[in-house]
């Protein structure tokens, strides 16, 4: 086919169309280029200002040798940027992704269209987005969102928690060894391959010694240590820390002590109420029970979404792009290896091997992105949308998970659309969820936290029994742990539908 533009004629072939496979062969006309490099030219002789001529009257000429080259440059990156969105257009393609363009001649084709000598000529390679109906009735979806009573038995656990978190601590001496549940005081100095970064240093700084707060690793090797000690503390930060500069990367923490502190008791009276600024004893109770309730309706709701999720999956099968789902299963994959590798499993310590799990993920990962497309096709139907200020509050809680590195982890999500995009696409999940749970049939039923986690877990090996796969045992000491990890990210894997899809992809 050939596509009319302002000024030469541009030629667009469709090479292939295979599923969802698509290949568009492209001839932009040097000419057409040509002309706009002219054009350009003259626009900024009327506007440049150059040392020995008069404003507006550099000759086009002396331009085209000083400038010539890179609005060339410039005028070919529009072009191809434009004709592009003009074949797409015209064929009525909605791309899955950003295509992947190849021009005739590779880097020394490039070259001569440039120097004007040859014709913008590429193939345009991509996928487009399947074409599938969604419903606006979800009435025929039944699930059941479950209700749970916060038990004494938990709500007095849950206060000796607080009573824990806020305990004060007393000096231990200065022959005392630190035990795990002690406090110290240090100051440290934070350094990669020998140099200093960066939030890596901090004086005077509390660590209790078992609370996981800080590196995985950091607390655990002051273990038995005294005052006045000086430690060096190897860590490795985690490939999901919030700062990216840092993540994966190696660190040694010179470490000081000043004080070893060991916990007092702490009673759980009106007194230690009033301290944590509550009135009396009874109120600290109904704020543990209400934070308890919240909590339990928090995996509730987090249930009753994934079986929503689990009927779409019945209601929608349609082929998806290749590509999306490559992109998917790379990352399910690099989360699988790490955590493996963290807890020092192997394939046969699961009872499988490395191409049956592949197979596995590569399922997981095309279930993500068909269900996120699904998502994404219902949610834009319905109008759904993420706020500026609910995206705000979700990268302010997302700081919070790394104390004193906040304001870092917020200048980097700023600057990456793409992170930004991974924020979003959770809670634009939730609200489209929340859209279909308000059409779907919804039986409310009461349960203890104990029944809650047995259903939870129930599902979960149902869901694996119907993939053919018999219920996992620790028949190994040295696996349970590993099976755990890996049980968890194929939960994460698979249970989520993958938000940055819904809705992002196609637009």
């Amino acid at each position: 086919m050939h596509i009319k533009t302002r000024m030469e004629t541009m030629n667009v072939e469709e090479v292939k169309n295979e599923g969802l496979a698509r290949e568009m062969r492209v001839v932009v006309p040097a000419a057409e280029i040509n002309e706009k490099v002219e054009k350009k030219l003259a626009e900024l002789a009327k506007t440049v200002r150059l040392p020995g001529f008069r404003p507006g009257k550099v000759p086009v000429a002396h331009l085209r040798r000083m400038y010539g080259k890179q609005v060339k440059a410039e005028i070919v990156e529009e072009a191809l940027r434009e004709s592009m969105g003009k074949a797409l257009e015209q064929a009525g393609a909605q791309p899955a992704y950003e295509p992947e363009v190849e021009i005739d001649g590779g880097e020394e084709g490039a070259k001569q269209v440039v120097e004007g000598d040859a014709d913008l000529a590429y193939v345009m390679k991509f996928e487009v987005l399947p074409e599938f109906e969604t419903p606006e009735d979800f009435s025929d979806i039944e699930v059941t969102r479950y209700k749970v009573k916060v038990p004494e038995k938990d709500l007095e656990e849950a206060l000796e928690n607080v009573a824990k978190q806020f305990r004060e601590f007393e000096d231990k001496g200065e022959d005392a060894k630190a035990e795990k549940g002690d406090r110290l005081i240090v100051s440290f100095v934070g350094r990669i391959n020998g140099e200093e970064f960066e939030g890596g240093s901090a004086q005077n700084v509390p660590v209790e010694l078992g609370s996981g707060q800080f590196i995985p690793g950091f607390e655990d090797q002051l273990v038995g240590a005294k005052a006045g000690e000086e430690r060096t503390v190897k860590v490795t930060f985690p490939e999901d820390y919030g700062v990216e500069k840092l993540a994966g990367k190696e660190a040694e923490f010179t470490v000081t002590v000043q004080s070893v502190q060991a916990p007092k008791e702490q009673a759980i009276d009106d007194e230690f109420a009033k301290k944590l600024g509550l009135e009396n004893l009874e109120t600290l109770r109904e704020r543990v029970r209400e934070q308890l309730a919240a909590e339990y309706e928090q995996t509730a709701e987090a249930h009753v979404k994934q079986a929503v999720l689990d009927a779409l999956d019945e209601k929608f099968d349609f082929p998806v792009p290749e590509k999306l789902v490559e992109r998917e299963f790379e990352q399910v994959w690099h989360a699988v290896q790490h955590q493996m590798q963290e807890a020092g499993t192997t394939f046969e310590d699961e009872g499988t091997t490395e191409e049956e799990a592949r197979k596995e993920y590569r399922e997981i990962a095309e279930r993500r992105v068909r269900l996120g497309l699904v998502i994404g096709a219902i949610g834009r139907k319905a109008g759904v949308d993420v706020s500026d200020q609910e995206l705000q509050q979700a990268l302010i809680a997302k700081a919070q998970q790394y104390p004193g590195q906040e304001q870092q982890v917020i200048e980097f999500y700023q600057k990456t659309p793409e992170a930004l995009i991974e924020l979003r696409a959770p809670i634009f999940e939730s609200k489209v969820l929340d859209h279909i749970l308000e059409k779907a049939k919804v039986e409310e039923k009461e349960v203890t936290p104990e029944e809650l986690k047995a259903i939870v877990e129930e599902e979960e090996e149902g869901a694996e029994e119907k993939k053919g796969k018999p219920k996992k045992t620790s028949g190994k000491g040295g696996a349970k742990k590993g099976s755990a990890k890996k049980s968890a990210t194929k939960k994460t894997a698979a249970k989520k539908a993958s938000g940055k899809k819904s809705g992002d992809e196609g637009e």
